[in-house]
């Protein structure tokens, strides 16, 4: 029986630029669908109905707006989305959220975090980008919910659309923001099968003529954020009467690439010409120039396009400074950028160049190649395996093209499009029509959720990716994987590893890290494969089971079982060998106390490991009360002997090892001066860099609980360095709270005022104070305010020749525009570093080398101008590296984006990194 509240099927298209809603009675039978008009804010004082919402907010200064303006938004609401926010984000700096969607994708961010609008003022109210992208399903079911009292959207079947290349952590968050919405019952659907979907419907009378000579079907939907790639075959019956077959086999990698981009190129353009001596366009004001060319870009390549339009960057309040603020585009540029830029004439053996940096703006990792052609002959050659059996060995280009997005209302770039796939083949494509490109996902999405109705779903093809779980290897330089749920998975259908079984420590966290691949894949459940660049690595899941009985640590027996769930989302669970009835899901993320275990293959270790672990039980153990002081002052040394291999070259797996019992032995660290010590050290060691690793969240957790304590031998200047140096090595494990709560503690030290008071001068005799300042340089996760303040202190205290070298590396870490384990939106400003580097350029690199490797890491490129320095300090950085005669390798770091070698990483960090963990640049 039919719920009684579902009165409507509802699709949403949530789009990077825009977001549309179609819709259709639950139980009409006609498939005909409608546009939901939104209403919304269209100027200030003026509220209309319209078919798109732009996906984008602005948030207005205090008094800006009146208060009817600000009334129409959701609940709790500080800003205004929709057609008014693009209005006002076009004339004002720093105040206006764009491509929420794009960062919901983007790797390197605390997606949670408040950092939108990027590069926003410190007056301006931030919002994370789950809760952007909340914000804008929030407002269409508020004005839905008022449309439709009695239909209310939360009740109604909602299909939300995705692109087809979002991973598992992408289509998660957005089933968050739809959580956050208050749209709890949603399932997902890929862009590119929505827009089929559409066409399917739209041509349901006469399906069997449109795809009489289509064997294989590219759907190309550039967006504004990406550009989603769906293989689709069509398998003909011999039965009369009977619909061709459509099976998706095949979706593309994620590509940051899209409409924005094109925005984005003309910007720059515009940019240069705003007068040669005009340097670099702030954030604020390029997010407005990117706002006026989008404009210009959607007038100059309609087919009624004027010669020319003009961009004006404006100022403060609406006011011109001064002529060079307005330039001058032409459509005969525009569309060569838009072509030849994006679109040109590649061949099908012209793939995009790996080695290439990608373009950072706003934060945002862009796509290094912007020819979105060579990207699809990439994603073809990924898939000619599959597209060759398609089209019965006649090539891998495909025999008909589905275009969607909005760039496809430009005629010039639809016909570019077919001259390629032409090019690359003995005739053309067919090209399926598609007349409202920026509807027809959200149709689509009703469509298929008419099919479900109706049990007529039409594109089959399963899980668009093969899923699996990493297992350790005793080669550090291989990672290998078991295949857990193969591509072409159906939806709903449970993968059993039968053939592979684990070990499950109950009460104790477990670590799944999972990678995908979306190429031609013939994988079985169980199949172990080697990982190699092919793959993405998505984030892990680290969970603990309860046990039932007792005993909190039981060991128990499973298997896996993997589905890939209605709302398009892997399930995973834990299935006991003895009581298949009995399951754990992964889903449930309970940390208890306890020795950790992977739940994968013993990792890498030596054949001596239950001696070496008996050698560190020696002296943190039970019976080390009568150790002899020598062993434990050689512990470190015997280990090097037993492992033989001196501690750098010690590998991960068997650092965490020797934690794990150094954690246990804890409680007898305090037994004497020289146990304290020694274990203060191994335990920093074997943790550091506190990530990276499976489970190193939960290791640092169980550490911290100790800082409490502090240490035993207060008197002792050694002990004191090992504690700080600890702390310091394990930095990037830390919450914000803990690394708040370090600060606190330590900032009197360093605060150069506090530091002359008489008893913390006193103390400051054997707490280390060097120790002190490096452990303050990686406390990335600090308020921007509190490592200004550092900053300052430490410039402060530089003014006196007998600071150490240490204090300016120092310097160079708080400062730096990568950031090593925070998020890049906690930075510093440029405005700020900048004059830090005014002193910096002062002193003399020649006879103090280190002032020039911290001006390196405080100048160092890194593509996004929020964070980059002004090009004219830049070069003075970079001229002053060789004059005085630095590593040719810093100035690379200053004048490029530069990927950095294991040397400099060291540099970086302190020490050598693990083995086996590199420093990951965030974008």
């Amino acid at each position: 029986m039919q719920d009684q509240t579902l009165k409507y099927l509802v699709g949403i298209d949530l789009g990077t630029t825009h977001t549309v809603v179609a819709f259709a009675p639950a139980d009409n039978k006609n498939q005909d669908i409608d546009i939901f008009q939104i209403e919304q804010l269209v100027a200030p004082g003026q509220v209309a109905a319209r078919s798109l919402l732009p996906s984008v907010r602005y948030h207005p200064a205090d008094g800006e707006l009146s208060e009817a303006d600000t009334l129409f938004a959701a609940p709790g609401e500080t800003g205004i989305v929709g057609v008014a926010a693009r209005l006002l984000g076009a004339k004002t700096k720093g105040r206006f959220v764009t491509s929420a969607k794009s960062w919901l994708s983007h790797p390197s961010v605390d997606h949670s975090a408040e950092i939108l609008p990027w590069g926003g003022g410190d007056d301006v109210n931030k919002i994370s980008p789950i809760d952007a992208s909340a914000s804008y399903l929030a407002h269409i079911r508020m004005v839905w919910n008022h449309r439709f009292p009695d239909a209310l959207l939360e009740q109604q079947a909602i299909v939300i659309t995705v692109p087809a290349s979002f991973d598992e952590a992408a289509r998660s968050l957005t089933l968050e923001a739809a959580k956050i919405a208050g749209l709890n019952q949603v399932r997902l659907l890929e862009e590119p099968q929505a827009v089929c979907y559409d066409w399917l419907r739209r041509n349901n009378d006469h399906i069997h003529q449109a795809l009489a000579d289509v064997h294989l079907l590219l759907v190309c939907d550039v967006g504004g954020g990406t550009t989603d790639l769906t293989l689709i075959e069509v398998q003909h019956s011999t039965q009369t009467g009977v619909e061709p077959k459509l099976t998706r086999i095949g979706v593309g990698d994620h590509l940051m690439l899209g409409g924005d981009n094109i925005d984005l190129a003309l910007a720059h353009l515009a940019e240069s010409r705003l007068g040669s001596a005009e340097k670099r366009l702030s954030v604020a004001d390029l997010s407005q120039l990117i706002e006026q060319c989008r404009v210009a870009k959607e007038k100059l390549l309609a087919d009624d396009a004027p010669e020319h339009i003009k961009v004006t960057l404006l100022g403060g309040g609406g006011k011109l400074i001064g002529s060079t603020r307005s330039v001058v585009l032409t459509r005969d540029e525009v569309r060569e950028i838009a072509l030849d830029g994006f679109f040109p004439l590649s061949g099908l053996d012209d793939l995009p160049d790996r080695k290439r940096s990608g373009v950072v703006e706003f934060g945002l990792p862009y796509a290094a190649e912007p020819a979105i052609s060579k990207h699809i002959a990439a994603f073809l050659k990924q898939h000619k395996d599959r597209a060759r059996l398609a089209l019965k060995g006649q090539g891998i280009v495909p025999d008909a093209i589905l275009l969607n997005g909005g760039v496809f209302r430009s005629q010039p770039i639809t016909q570019r499009t077919l001259n390629l796939l032409s090019s690359w083949s003995s005739k053309p494509p067919v090209l399926l029509e598609n007349n409202h490109p920026e509807l027809s996902v959200a149709f689509g999405a009703v469509s298929y959720a008419i099919a479900r109705r109706d049990k007529k779903l039409k594109i089959g093809g399963g899980a668009a990716r093969s899923y699996f779980l990493l297992v350790d290897t005793d080669d550090d330089t291989l990672q290998r994987g078991i295949c857990i749920l193969p591509q072409g998975s159906e939806e709903g259908d449970e993968v059993i590893l039968n053939d592979r079984r684990f070990a499950l420590r109950l009460g104790m966290p477990v670590r799944f890290h999972l990678v995908s691949m979306s190429g031609d894949s013939q994988f079985k459940p169980g199949d172990i494969t080697e990982i190699t660049d092919q793959f993405h690595s998505l984030p892990p899941l680290a969970v603990a089971f309860e046990s039932e009985d007792s005993n909190p640590y039981t060991e128990v027996t499973v298997q896996l079982a993997v589905t890939q769930t209605e709302v398009g989302t892997l399930k995973i669970e834990c299935v006991s060998v003895n009581d298949v009835q009995q399951r754990w899901n992964v889903e449930f993320q309970i940390r208890k106390k306890g020795r950790t275990t992977p739940l994968q293959a013993d990792a890498a270790l030596p054949a001596n490991i239950g001696i070496i672990i008996e050698k560190i039980q020696s002296t943190f153990g039970s019976k080390s009360k009568q150790v002899d002081p020598k062993a434990v002052k050689n512990l470190r040394v015997d280990l090097e002997k037993l492992v033989g291999a001196a501690r750098n070259e010690w590998p991960t797996p068997l650092l965490r090892t020797l934690y794990a019992t150094l954690l246990e032995g804890a409680k007898y660290h305090k037994r004497s001066e020289n146990h304290e010590k020694i274990w203060l050290s191994l335990t920093g060691f074997c943790l550091r860099p506190g990530f990276g690793y499976p489970l190193d969240d939960w290791r640092v957790e169980q550490l911290w609980k100790l800082y409490p304590q502090g240490i035993q031998f207060v008197n002792e200047s050694q002990n004191w360095s090992e504690w700080w140096t600890l702390w310091r090595r394990i930095a990037g494990g830390l919450n914000i709270q803990a690394q708040e709560q370090i600060f606190a503690d330590i900032e009197k030290y360093i605060n150069p005022a506090a530091a002359r008071q008489p008893g913390v001068l006193k103390q400051l005799k054997i707490r280390s104070y060097e120790d002190i300042v490096r452990l303050a340089a990686v406390l990335e996760r600090l308020p921007v305010d509190k490592k200004i303040q550092l900053g300052e202190w430490l410039l402060t205290r530089l003014q006196k020749a007998s600071e150490s070298s240490q204090t300016w590396w120092a310097v160079g870490r708080i400062g730096a525009r990568h950031p090593f384990h925070g998020s890049s939106h906690n930075v510093i400003p440029a405005t700020i570093v900048a004059e830090w580097l005014t002193r910096m350029l002062s002193e003399d690199w020649r006879k103090s080398p280190h002032i020039g490797f911290a001006a390196t890491l405080i100048a160092r490129m890194s593509g996004d101008r929020a964070r980059d320095i002004d090009d004219d300090i830049r070069g003075l950085v970079s001229d002053k590296l060789k004059l005085s005669k630095a590593p040719q390798s810093w100035v690379e770091m200053v004048e490029q984006i530069k990927v950095l070698d294991e040397k400099e990483e060291k540099q970086i960090f302190g020490e050598a990194l693990p083995p086996g963990l590199k420093l990951i640049d965030d974008a």
